[in-house]
C-alpha cells in the first residue's frame, strides 16, 4: 500500500487531502502540531481536525511534528519513505507575518526546506506537492489598468489578462508582505529541488482556498470568516479598495484533486496557478450579498480606508495550463456553491454561538 505524508493535516487543504488521498488507498502519515491555534487563538485551533481524522479515517496516522525540527521531519521521512509528499502546512497571514517575521520564515521557508531534503534523501521520486500563493506576485496585480464598477473592480474586456493573471507575471519588483517573501523563498526551493535535483515537483500558486472545514480568522481565510460572521452578527472589517476587490475562489475537494491529477503524472520543477478563474471569483461587497441571501442575516460591516500592505485589488488566476496538461481536471464549484457548503455545514454549530 502506498504512503502519503500530508503537513499541516488538521488544516483546510490537509484535511481534505488526508481523507481524499485515504479513499484513494493510501497510509496517510499526517504532520499537525497546531501551530494555528498559536497563530490566531484557540478557536482557530485544529486539533479537533486531527482528531477526527485519527478516529474516522483507516491508515491515518497523525503525528505532532513541527517541520521547523529538521532532525524529527528528517526521522518520518526516513521510517516512511513516502510515495507521495503534500505540502500544506504554513503561515496564512499577512498581518500576522509582520508581528514575528521569524517565526514565519522558519515555518514557510525553512520548514519547506526541511521537508525537500528530506524527500530527496528518502523519497526522491515522490511527487512533492506544494501549496504556494499568488501572494508570490506582491502586489504587482495592482498595477494592471482596473476600472471601478457597482460592485468591483475590473479589467477590461479586452486586457490580454482578463480571463485570469498567468505565471507569466512577474514576481519582482512589487511589495509581497513579509508572508508573501517568505512564501517566494518556499516556492523558489520547491522549483529549484525540481529542476536541480530532477525531483517531480510542483508549486500550485493558489488564489483563495476555501470550504466548509476552514477554521476561519479576522486574519485569515476570508470568505468562511464572512458567512460566521453573517451568522453569528459579529462586526466584519473591510480593509481598503471600497470593498470592491475581487478574490477568485477554489474549494478545497477541487484543490486536492489537482494534487491528486499531478501525482498520477508528475514533472520536475512545475508550476501553475490554481483559483477559481473567471467560474468562481467574488467582490467583498458581491460576496457578503450572497451571504446575507444565503442566510437569510444581514451583516454588520465597517470599511477602512486603509488597505493591507500587498494585498489585491484584483486577483483573477488563469490555470490554463494546468487544464492543458492535465485535462482529466475541471473545477466542480462555482463561488454559489462554495458560500452554501461552508454554510450548510457550519450554520448550525456558529448559530450556537450566537445563542
Amino acid at each position: 500500500m502506498p504512503t502519503a505524508i500530508i503537513t499541516g493535516s488538521g488544516g483546510l487543504i490537509g484535511s481534505e487531502a488526508a481523507a481524499y488521498f485515504t479513499e484513494q488507498g493510501y497510509d496517510v502519515v499526517g504532520l499537525d502540531n497546531d501551530m494555528r491555534a498559536y497563530f490566531f487563538g484557540p478557536g482557530a485551533s485544529t486539533a479537533h481536525v486531527s482528531a477526527r481524522l485519527r478516529d474516522t479515517l483507516p491508515g491515518f496516522r497523525a503525528l505532532d511534528v513541527d517541520i521547523r525540527d529538521r532532525d524529527a521531519v528528517e526521522r518520518v521521512f526516513r521510517e516512511h519513505r513516502p510515495d507521495l509528499v503534500v505540502h500544506c502546512a504554513a503561515q496564512p497571514s499577512h498581518d500576522w507575518a509582520a508581528r514575528e517575521p521569524h517565526t514565519d520564515f522558519t515555518v514557510n521557508a525553512m520548514g519547506t526546506l526541511n521537508l525537500l531534503q528530506a524527500a530527496r534523501d528518502h523519497a526522491p521520486a515522490a511527487p512533492f506537492v506544494f501549496t504556494s500563493t499568488n501572494k508570490v506576485y506582491g502586489d504587482r496585480p495592482n498595477l494592471l489598468p482596473l476600472v471601478e464598477l457597482e460592485t468591483r473592480w475590473e479589467l477590461p474586456e479586452d486586457h490580454e489578462w482578463f480571463g485570469g493573471i498567468p505565471t507569466d507575471m512577474s514576481i519582482d519588483r512589487s511589495t509581497h508582505s513579509i508572508f508573501g517573501a517568505s512564501k517566494v523563498a518556499a516556492d523558489i526551493l520547491v522549483q529549484e529541488y525540481g529542476r536541480y535535483f530532477g525531483m517531480p515537483t510542483v508549486c500550485f500558486r493558489g488564489g483563495c482556498l476555501t470550504g466548509p472545514q476552514h477554521a476561519s480568522a479576522p486574519l485569515h481565510g476570508f470568505l468562511a470568516y464572512l458567512m460566521r460572521c453573517t451568522v453569528t452578527g459579529d462586526e466584519y472589517t473591510i480593509f481598503g479598495y471600497l470593498g470592491k476587490q475581487v478574490r477568485d475562489n477554489i474549494h478545497a475537494h477541487d484543490v486536492v484533486r489537482a494534487f491528486d491529477a499531478f501525482a498520477q503524472a508528475p514533472t520536475a520543477g512545475a508550476v501553475y496557478n490554481l483559483g477559481g478563474g473567471r467560474r468562481s471569483n467574488v467582490s467583498m461587497l458581491e460576496a457578503i450579498a450572497k451571504c446575507e441571501e444565503i442566510s437569510g442575516r444581514q451583516l454588520a460591516y465597517t470599511l477602512s480606508d486603509e488597505a493591507r500592505i500587498g494585498d489585491h485589488q484584483w486577483y483573477v488566476s488563469d490555470f490554463s495550463s494546468f487544464e492543458r496538461d492535465y485535462p482529466q481536471w475541471r473545477l466542480t464549484y462555482g463561488i454559489d456553491e462554495v458560500l452554501r457548503d461552508i454554510h450548510d455545514h457550519n450554520a448550525e454549530a456558529w448559530t450556537s454561538l450566537r445563542a
